[in-house]
């Protein structure tokens, strides 16, 4: 039992800290990857949020479409840039928690659900008539820890917030 212990003891002191370099870093470069494309192809794209701007939760369906649009596509865009080098990693990740919020809201939940199994069927990838929000609530989730702990030691916020701390 105590070479099991061990061995444990080993295999935790070897990850703890590794962690605190590596952890994050999966999720801040496939946010950064996500979240900079979607902007990317609404940079490129045509605007269709008049479509869709009655489903926007207060106060993102009173603001003009075309203010909606260029904050969204540079919201994506900047956040996507900023989550790859992890500066102002915790801003970057809040904000796109809200911009994912108002799209759930306005694109992918279901128009009309009667129960809880059937907005459950809108956990789904593609929309059969009752809304598609599971990537955007796993890109949300993946966010969470990227608020609450930072970019990582392996972040530009690591670095400057130790430069910052030895002044």
């Amino acid at each position: 039992m105590s070479a099991l212990v061990n061995l444990r003891d080993r295999i935790v002191d070897t990850l703890d800290p590794a962690g605190h370099w590596f952890a994050l870093l999966p999720i801040r470069l496939l946010m950064a990857w996500e979240y900079g494309r979607a902007g990317m192809m609404k940079y490129n794209g045509n605007n269709w949020f008049a479509n869709v701007q009655d489903n926007f939760p207060f106060p993102f369906n009173v603001i003009p479409v075309e203010i909606s649009w260029f904050l969204a596509t540079w919201a994506e865009i900047l956040g996507g840039v900023f989550l790859l080098l992890g500066l102002f990693t915790r801003f970057w990740a809040f904000s796109l928690i809200i911009l994912t919020i108002v799209a759930i809201a306005g694109v992918h939940w279901p128009d009309q659900w009667d129960s809880l199994a059937e907005l459950w069927k809108g956990y789904a990838i593609t929309d059969k008539g009752f809304g598609n929000y599971r990537v955007p609530l796993l890109f949300m989730a993946m966010l969470f820890p990227l608020v609450f702990a930072g970019g990582g030691k392996l972040s530009l916020d690591h670095v400057l917030f130790t430069k910052l701390s030895k002044r």
